[in-house]
């Protein structure tokens, strides 16, 4: 499928431990909801609790990486800062697996701070491999290759996640993922003689900040905006961890605004065109980032989950079978909206899958139900990104023979676009069960990803790849990190959206405002097309 021999011989080791790494973040971040909303083995949360902690907790998991990455090109190196971030990140899954709000908020605290040392660190790496004139121009079908590891760690993680929490519980299922880590770590270590050569601890200029300086300028003036955030006597957006957060992110900003004007003349345009791609896709992750929280409601709730009567044995005997059982006296009196109609009465307290259900599909008393378990649904994401990277990158290939190959920054304006009808999809879902009256088709969900992924197949990697070709060398790291600063506002902002979920009345409403979104935000990008080629031909 792809000549390796084109590439570095680390890739395929690279290939794998993001693979693993992946398979743990994935199996734990596609249950991650689901408990926290479990009444009875989990914490009883809301859909908006929920949604709120989820969008705090990726979003925090993105912003580290500007320090992480920092810290690698200045002290720590990519190797050491990959190996602390792992065992960080192995230890906190493993800690989910403990069923106490402490030990929740502890591992949280382990994951976050442990996926800011791996994740920007890796993609460097990668991309110093490539800086050889002999791989230069394989750069981004290499982060194509990578970026198809990551998704075949997440898409093969649900189904041990759901055959480890049918049979034990959700602690086997996060333990799951700690070893997942531990596995992509060892793998890591066997690159060692591939990478150690481009493990380089890059000297400062005169231009650059001492990280004295950038922990003065950046991290304890974005503690101190969080503090005033969380504390303000109203939120301003939806809840306090959310104005802090958006609070803490403002010295951030200025600091990547500041790097811009203390930079020599030389490198102002390339930083310039990052700093505008970076805030442009954050729409991307605003609405993409919603598949752990909205849309695995729409797949709890919505989706017509039950298994043929010809399949259940056979999804028994590999314990992906989620079963659930009808009695009246558990469900509550709900609208066709799933709100509860008396407030005093928690959403919760009732099996969800029944409450649309027609009275005439209904079980019988004490009957039960035999249903896909809902965290196979975030396996349909990666499914596609493996099926589809292939035709991809071979498209991208037949249009470079011709010397049509989209430039970079068209390839993400298209991806936006594209991604965009995705959400149309999934207006069109809604429009076909009457506004969530009755069941969907899977067949929905599952063409939304496949129109959404294809817009990221063009984007994802393409933002690593585009970092790696424009980053001035001295600073590619705090650079990555930016990327990784977008997608973490992204990521909080598709928690903001998933707690708003219950206030529309009529659900294609929210998917409307996602498309309008992603819309603009493509319209955007082709606005600045001419601007970016133009950098991107004198620059890479």
């Amino acid at each position: 499928m792809f000549n390796f021999k084109k590439h570095p011989k680390a890739l395929p080791f690279l290939f794998l431990s993001e693979m693993w790494e992946r398979f743990g973040y994935y199996l734990m971040i596609g249950i991650f909801t689901l408990y926290l909303k479990d009444a009875v083995d989990g914490f009883g949360m809301t859909e908006a609790e929920a949604s709120d902690l989820y969008g705090t907790f990726i979003a925090f998991v993105f912003l580290t990486p500007f320090i992480g990455g920092l810290l690698a090109d200045r002290i720590l190196g990519y190797r050491f800062a990959i190996n602390l971030g792992g065992l960080m990140m192995g230890a906190g899954y493993c800690l989910m697996a403990v069923h106490n709000i402490t030990a929740l908020y502890v591992a949280m605290f382990l994951v976050i701070l442990g996926n800011g040392f791996f994740k920007p660190n890796i993609s460097s790496l990668l991309g110093n491999l490539y800086n050889n004139n002999e791989y230069k121009q394989h750069k981004d079908e290499g982060y194509n290759i990578f970026y198809m590891g990551i998704n075949i760690g997440a898409f093969v993680c649900n189904f041990f996640g759901a055959a480890l929490y049918n049979m034990l519980g959700w602690g086997a299922a996060f333990l799951a993922a700690g070893v997942g880590m531990f596995i992509g770590l060892s793998i890591f270590w066997m690159a060692t003689k591939h990478i150690k050569q481009v493990d380089v601890i890059k000297p400062t200029s005169p231009n650059d900040l001492s990280l004295l300086k950038i922990f003065g300028l950046v991290l304890f003036p974005a503690i101190g905006f969080g503090l005033i955030g969380y504390f303000l006597p109203t939120p301003l957006v939806g809840s306090h961890s959310t104005d802090a957060f958006l609070f803490g992110c403002i010295p951030v900003i200025f600091f990547y605004g500041s790097l811009y004007v203390r930079s020599p003349e030389k490198e102002k345009k390339p930083m310039a065109a990052m700093l505008a791609i970076f805030s442009v896709v954050i729409a991307f992750w605003a609405v993409f980032k919603q598949n752990g929280s909205t849309l695995n409601t729409w797949a709890d709730r919505y989706t017509d989950r039950e298994i043929p009567a010809s399949m259940v044995s056979t999804m028994s005997s590999i314990k992906l079978v989620d079963t659930v059982t009808y009695a009246k006296d558990s469900v509550v009196v709900m609208d066709n909206q799933f709100r509860v109609k008396d407030k005093k009465m928690k959403e919760y307290n009732y099996p969800a899958y029944f409450k649309n259900m027609p009275k005439e599909e209904l079980p019988k008393e004490g009957d039960n139900l035999f249903l896909f378990n809902t965290n196979l649904f975030q396996s349909v994401n990666p499914f596609w990104v493996i099926i589809l990277t292939p035709l991809i990158l071979a498209f991208f290939a037949f249009l470079r023979n011709r010397g049509k190959e989209p430039s970079t920054p068209a390839k993400i304006a298209i991806g936006l676009f594209i991604s965009a009808l995705s959400c149309i999809v999934m207006v069109w879902a809604v429009q076909a069960t009457e506004n969530g009256t009755f069941k969907a088709s899977a067949w929905w969900f599952i063409s939304s990803y496949a129109v959404i992924t294809v817009g990221e197949l063009f984007l994802s990697p393409m933002g690593l790849s585009l970092v790696s070709k424009l980053s001035p060398p001295r600073i590619t790291a705090l650079m990555m990190g930016g990327w990784f600063l977008a997608t973490s506002i992204g990521n909080k902002l598709s928690g903001v959206l998933s707690s708003m979920w219950d206030g529309y009345a009529d659900k294609s409403d929210f998917f409307w405002i996602n498309t309008l979104f992603l819309a603009l935000a493509s319209a955007l990008m082709f606005l600045m097309m001419r601007w970016l080629n133009k950098i991107f031909k004198e620059y890479t």
